[in-house]
């Protein structure tokens, strides 16, 4: 038993060495982003507008509203965010040139502001949160690496603060607040840890759907429990056919009207013009603004405004709506203000839990050394002395 914890010790401070800076930079970009729509609402005007009580302008009016003053510019995402806030167009700059989100009141058509999304505080946090700030494909693979690590991580600090008595349980729960610093450092490490680990586990996982596909996949197929929904995961299209003979400048308002009148009590809509000769326009109704999960899913010919289907989240598979709650889970609002507050407290401790842990580290490597300088000069005298 004592060589296997040795073993897990081993395997713990070397992986902690391994991933250590990178979980402490995903966690605290974590903690930050947690309350990024309540700090961003409270300091920014332009997320808000008086709530008129009449039908929103189409998104056809709209979206040429945010295309003005950019020739050659394309839009395929739109946001209504709900009666009281903006709308958004996504708009995409010609020749790489990066892109735009035009915020407009959705009763008047107004530009309330303008932004380019890399010039946003949170999302610089969220690229950070997600590839470190490097090349997307490079950056997801460090970042989904490190979290896999720091999930064996917890595993095995499971292991090694599980008391072996039941009478250690109680010290094994409390940190030793009047204990001397190194022992304040030490419980903060296991203690914390132990608490933090169910929370820390769900935002791992989380996380780890964000990056990787096959962990998507994996929830999805779990979660079903192996049955499959072939329905959910056919790919439709537009008849090609029809490109150039129909005006399609107001299929896109008729398609939003149909969804409006499909989920009424819908505070949130996402739509997708795809610009493929085949694509569809895609709209997703969210019973809650901000929170995606929740939502009703449509599709329609993108020359003919005919609805090709309706999935209804009643009507998703449990695998879709788990995959569906991931963002809100992964941010803790699934539970409200409530959960934020949760997620935030365990992104914090994971934090720390690099810098306790290296702390430990370096006092017990200065504690060999210490005690090897003892016995070496303990040898010197007795040799001296002729013993």
């Amino acid at each position: 038993m004592i060589t296997f914890k040795k073993g897990i010790l081993f395997a713990h401070r070397w992986l902690g060495f391994i991933s250590g800076l990178v979980v402490f930079i995903v966690s605290i970009t974590g903690c930050i982003f947690c309350f990024q729509d309540e700090i961003q609402d409270a300091i920014h005007h332009y997320r808000h507008v008086d709530n008129l009580y009449k039908p929103y302008l189409p998104p056809s009016v709209l979206k040429a509203e945010g295309l003005k003053g950019y020739p050659g510019a394309t839009a395929s995402y739109m946001y209504y965010y709900g009666a009281d806030r903006p709308a958004g167009v996504l708009v995409n700059l010609p020749k790489d040139k990066g892109m735009l989100y035009v915020y407009l009141n959705p009763y008047t058509g107004k530009v309330t502001h303008t932004e380019n999304p890399m010039h946003n505080f949170f999302i610089i946090v969220e690229y950070i949160h997600l590839y470190l700030l490097l090349p997307p494909k490079i950056g997801g693979l460090v970042v989904g690496i490190s979290v896999i690590i720091f999930v064996v991580l917890m595993i095995t600090g499971i292991i090694l603060w599980w008391p072996k008595r039941k009478t250690d349980r109680k010290r094994s729960l409390t940190i030793k607040w009047n204990g001397r610093w190194r022992r304040v450092n030490y419980d903060l490490h296991n203690v914390l840890g132990f608490y933090a680990t169910g929370v820390a586990l769900i935002l791992a996982i989380t996380g780890l759907s964000i990056a990787f596909d096959w962990m998507r996949e994996g929830i999805y197929t779990t979660a079903n429990l192996g049955k499959a929904y072939p329905q959910e995961k056919a790919v439709l299209k537009s008849d090609s056919v029809l490109r150039g003979k129909t005006n399609t400048r107001f299929v896109i308002d008729k398609a939003f009207e149909a969804a409006q009148t499909g989920s009424p009590r819908a505070e949130m809509f996402l739509l997708f013009d795809d610009a493929s000769a085949s694509g569809t326009i895609g709209i997703s109704a969210y019973a809650q603004s901000l929170h995606y999960y929740k939502s009703d899913e449509y599709a329609f010919e993108k020359y003919t405004g005919k609805m090709l289907k309706k999935t209804s989240h009643a009507q998703k598979s449990p695998g879709m709506k788990m995959n569906n709650m991931n963002y809100d889970l992964h941010v803790g609002q699934v539970l409200g203000l409530t959960g934020k507050i949760i997620a935030f407290l365990a992104s914090l401790i994971c934090a720390s839990l690099p810098i306790t842990g290296f702390i430990i580290w370096l006092g017990k490597r200065k504690k060999g050394k210490s005690k090897k300088g003892k016995e070496v000069a303990h040898r010197r005298v007795v040799k001296q002395m002729g013993v």
